[in-house]
């Protein structure tokens, strides 16, 4: 793209640290209402099947608490473009049965979409004994280190917390509105860079036959939106495949500039999830990564979070390199399956 065809986006979805300096601006809170209404349609949903992949959004009804959802998605979409949901009833339900409500407020947000080879719609995020010079790895199998700001690849991502770590492990999300717009105001050059296709390591997980690469745009604007595609390590990482396009000087720079502006304390904002919190974004609008942890798991502290990719209802437009069921990823969404990690035993405190 050229410079003089740049325009900001989305204006009312650009927000900086100081406007969601206030958690509660950004967090739905449960009610004793909202609990009744999860625990019927919990029971209801277990009467046909305790299998996710078994289970649709009708088989949860909800009522009052379908309606909060349908505005956490117009704030997804069209405001902010993150909310925390707290919380869940941990003293309650044990984890398959939180893992289930959690599968149901997915479901009422949107339709989930496989996220790796194995077809996971329902992934987990814990230390899974990878290490980063794994040239397969995923950063939802990476343990202990920080991810740096990125984004996953559908319209909303959700994380429920069912452990924390013993310390540190903040998840952290970004503006990539306001750093667009920056970078159209501020920096042309670096924007239009981003605009141009960039190549994306597939970490292994490409059809049979397909290249080890794709390429995608890291900003494309589609019916007056947003849309960003933003992963910098499998950007860099694609350079190892000699047929894969060379990055330019200037799309070095753009990526690097945008890395620098989500980790500037103006554009980002941190939250602590505990377990039985959610936390959803929209992918297009926020870059979302996390701080280093330390696990415990002999006292029961081993960070785990269940995760959902999802496609809003609510979002019926969008590039066609967007789509779940491109030629790029048709062979995940054909092997849909729930990923099964046990997460660590709860340690009783002592009485």
């Amino acid at each position: 793209m050229r410079t003089n065809e740049l325009r900001e986006l989305e204006p009312a979805a650009e927000w900086r640290a100081a406007d969601v300096a206030d958690q509660e601006s950004w967090t739905l809170r449960l009610t004793e209402a909202d609990h009744a209404e999860l625990q019927v349609a919990l029971a209801t949903a277990k009467q046909k099947s305790t299998d996710p992949l078994e289970l649709e959004r009708a088989d949860f009804p909800l009522d009052a608490l379908a309606a909060k959802l349908d505005g956490a998605v117009k704030t997804l979409l069209d405001g902010r473009g993150f909310v925390r949901i707290a919380a869940l009833d941990t003293d309650r339900y044990g984890d398959d049965d939180l893992t289930l409500l959690y599968w149901a407020i997915g479901l009422h947000l949107g339709e989930p979409w496989a996220q790796n080879k194995h077809g996971h719609v329902l992934g987990d995020v814990t230390d899974q004994g990878k290490t980063v010079d794994d040239p397969t790895v995923r950063g939802n199998e990476l343990g202990g280190i920080a991810l740096d700001y990125h984004t996953d690849g559908s319209d909303l991502v959700g994380l429920l917390c069912l452990r924390a770590a013993r310390t540190g492990g903040l998840s952290c999300v970004a503006n990539a509105v306001a750093i667009h717009n920056h970078l159209v105001r501020e920096s042309p050059d670096l924007a239009a860079a981003l605009y141009d296709a960039l190549p994306y390591d597939t970490r292994g997980e490409q059809a049979e036959g397909a290249r080890d690469f794709y390429s995608v745009p890291g900003f494309t604007e589609h019916a007056g939106r947003l849309f960003v595609r933003f992963i910098p390590q499998y950007i860099l990482a694609s350079q190892r495949h000699p047929d894969a396009p060379r990055l330019s000087p200037t799309a070095r720079e753009a990526i690097s500039t945008v890395s620098a502006l989500a980790n500037d304390p103006d554009f980002n904002v941190y939250m602590d999830l505990q377990p039985g919190e959610m936390q959803f974004i929209n992918n297009y609008h926020v870059l979302h990564g996390r701080t280093a942890y330390e696990d415990d798991v002999a006292h029961g502290y081993k960070r785990h979070l269940k995760r959902l990719w999802l496609a809003t209802y609510a979002l019926s437009d969008r590039p066609a390199h967007f789509a779940a069921l491109g030629g790029r990823r048709r062979h995940w969404e054909e092997r849909r399956s729930v990923s099964t990690i046990p997460a660590v035993q709860r340690v009783a405190a002592p009485s």
